[in-house]
């Protein structure tokens, strides 16, 4: 009946069923446990007529022009540049920490003085990592790097991680940088924009297509069964040689055989408000204040015309089985155990690890779908 098996209706599965169904004539079954496609992409629109991501904000951006070239094909484009504010000593200041940020918090004068020591040491416009700033000798450097460590980095960094910074991997501290410029975008890359008619669309796009078939609200654990021990699949009780394509949690598929990797999680609290608008931009960070981590008003990100808002809280924390996992955690045994599940998972010669989950790495939206077009070209051209 099928060709290919898709297990997970996010970016990865999505890409990999549309490319083999349009190009290579498969016939897919995708096996998807939430009620919807789009995995923590899904977004809807609210009684207010609001575009809401279900799943906490997702911004598009990418340097990879293959890849908003690939999605062009599903949506059309509204142009939207992310804004990002974090509140500092009562002070709302552009984020990254930038120049602007600095005569914000420290007068004109202080700022100029600090500016030209950076600009002695790194290139303008680029991204400095903190923990990297933290590492020169400079005495005025040294100064900045400890108040953005402190003010903008430490107590953020708790919160989301549940760590702190020095215990993070540096692939993650990398995303917080100080930008040595006027820039305020939150993101520099070429390609910036939102789906006009948001996320949701663009997989019922991508999807739409005789030889793909979707079942929803379904454990893969209900209808296939993996014997590692045989290096066989089953579906429907039957045996399955053709490719199965997995992007859950490979930790949960080898039935935590070396132990349950550690993930963060995240609870979203949803509120309207009878308002235009809740806050100055889109999402305003609140790292040494409150429980939670941030708060993004939507009419920002898709823009209405009304006098009602929506805005969500973020708070981190820990994973419980069970729970969405929404971001791995790199410490050096998680990295260990991870590989010892992907060994152990190449015993069966047809199945594929893709995704954030499966390849156990903090994946953006671009390149998911950029390693999901990899693996097309890899496995099936």
């Amino acid at each position: 009946m099928f060709d290919v098996v898709i297990i997970g209706a996010g970016f990865a599965g999505s890409v990999l069923a549309e490319r083999l169904a349009r190009l290579k004539n498969k016939k897919i079954l995708i096996i998807e446990q939430r009620r919807h496609v789009g995995g923590n992409c899904f977004d809807y629109v609210n009684d207010h007529g609001i575009i809401i991501h279900r799943y906490g904000p997702h911004l598009f951006h990418t340097e990879y022009r293959q890849v908003f070239e690939y999605l062009s094909q599903f949506t059309d484009w509204q142009l939207y540049e992310h804004r990002v504010l974090a509140k500092i000593d009562g002070k709302k200041v552009p984020l990254p920490f930038n120049f602007e940020s600095m005569e914000i918090l420290f007068g004109r004068e202080k700022a100029q003085q600090l500016e030209k020591k950076l600009l002695n040491y790194y290139p303008y416009g680029t991204k400095v990592p903190i923990l990297e700033l933290k590492k020169n000798q400079d005495e005025d450097i040294l100064f900045l790097a400890d108040f953005v460590y402190k003010k903008v980095f430490l107590h953020y960094t708790a919160k989301q991680w549940g760590k702190r910074p020095e215990e993070i991997d540096p692939s993650v501290t990398a995303r917080v940088p100080v930008l040595l410029g006027r820039d305020n975008r939150y993101f520099q890359d070429p390609y910036q924009a939102i789906p006009s008619k948001g996320y949701t669309k663009i997989f019922e796009n991508m999807l739409n297509h005789p030889n793909i078939k979707i079942l929803l609200n379904t454990s893969y654990r209900e209808i296939m069964h993996f014997d590692f021990q045989e290096k066989k699949i089953y579906l429907f009780g039957l045996l399955f040689s053709g490719p199965v394509i997995f992007t859950g949690m490979v930790d949960e598929l080898l039935n935590y055989e070396f132990g349950v990797l550690p993930y963060r999680s995240l609870e979203f609290h949803f509120k309207d408000f009878d308002l235009p608008f809740f806050q100055e931009v889109a999402t305003v960070n609140y790292p040494n204040d409150h429980d939670f981590t941030r708060i993004t008003e939507f009419k920002h990100i898709h823009p209405v015309e009304n006098n009602k808002t929506t805005v969500v809280y973020e708070y981190p924390r820990a994973y419980v089985k069970g729970e969405i996992p929404y971001y791995p955690m790199f410490t050096d045994e998680a990295r260990e155990n991870y590989e010892k599940y992907r060994e152990k998972a190449k015993q069966i010669p047809n199945l594929i690890l893709v995704g954030r989950l499966a390849d156990y790495r903090y994946y953006d939206m671009d390149d998911t779908v950029k390693r999901a077009l990899e693996v097309y070209e890899e496995s099936f051209s």
